[in-house]
């Protein structure tokens, strides 16, 4: 009789800790959910609350700080609209470009404001991308009195000052043409206003950027690669955000079709760079 009593006594303490150990498994997994899911962050945005965005802060046009030392910038300005839309606030913390995607690996942002385009598979299999607010390819700077760029093709026999490093300098040297090597940029556009280049390639937004500048460089954009080679730069977050991205998206598409983002775009470059052409 002691014994039977004894093993009911044991089977009942069994039974409590096994089910304890169940709970215990679903509230962890739960919790693994929680961190997985935006959960977190959708609840703050759903609040009002206050959404951290990783950016650069020295990378003009898109984030910089103006003369009064104001963060400023089409990235930056197109968050805090982003944010309008949501109704939360933003709060932007600055770092170097190398420590970025760290920063949303860690959590220390919720997402990062910084022309991000996940192009690599291991990017895009870790990350996602909201609706883009910019999109760039490669251009070719040209005098304006030359009329010879006709199509990519034409490019064969052409000089063009490039970095050998560069990939706009592969990609010319793929169309024939021959290349003058550069350090960058700045010394490219000073051998075409030379005549020691016929033309120099580069990102759509930073000769767009260039152009608003210098509107009397006597340069203009001769070529501008398809839609199909473009790429989009958008706010990216850690995967399993499904439902943020989704909000983002909306308020993306209602900055596009009030002409928010077409009138950041002209502020900033000149050109309407958030749609893709």
């Amino acid at each position: 009789m002691k014994r039977r009593t004894l093993s009911l006594l044991t089977l009942a303490i069994s039974t409590v800790l096994l089910t304890a150990c169940g709970q215990s498994t679903t509230n962890d997994a739960a919790t693994d959910n929680t961190a997985t899911d935006g959960s977190d962050l959708l609840q703050r945005i759903n609040n009002g609350g206050t959404i951290n965005v990783g950016t650069e802060g020295t990378y003009p046009p898109f984030t910089y700080h103006n003369k009064s030392g104001e963060l400023t910038g089409y990235d930056v300005e197109v968050t805090r609209a982003v944010a309008d839309k949501l109704g939360v606030d933003v709060e932007f913390k600055e770092t170097q470009w190398d420590a970025m995607l760290a920063g949303l690996d860690s959590g220390r942002f919720d997402m990062v404001a910084n022309q991000v385009s996940l192009t690599t598979p291991e990017r895009m299999a870790k990350y996602d991308k909201a609706d883009a607010y910019s999109w760039s390819g490669a251009v070719v700077l040209a005098p304006i009195d030359d009329n010879r760029y006709s199509s990519w093709e034409g490019l064969s026999g052409m000089r063009t000052a490039q970095s050998l490093s560069s990939n706009y300098g592969e990609m010319a040297e793929q169309y024939g043409a021959e290349i003058v090597p550069v350090e960058g940029m700045a010394q490219a556009i000073q051998l075409v206003k030379q005549d020691r280049a016929d033309f120099t390639m580069n990102d759509n937004l930073a000769v767009l950027d260039y152009l608003k500048k210098f509107p009397d460089s006597g340069l203009e954009i001769k070529l501008t690669a398809p839609a199909s080679e473009q790429t989009g730069s958008g706010l990216v977050l850690i995967k399993g955000n499904d439902a943020v991205v989704a909000k983002l998206n909306d308020a993306m598409a209602e900055l596009q079709a009030d002409g928010t983002l077409t009138k950041l775009s002209q502020e900033f470059f000149g050109a309407d760079v958030s749609q893709q052409k």
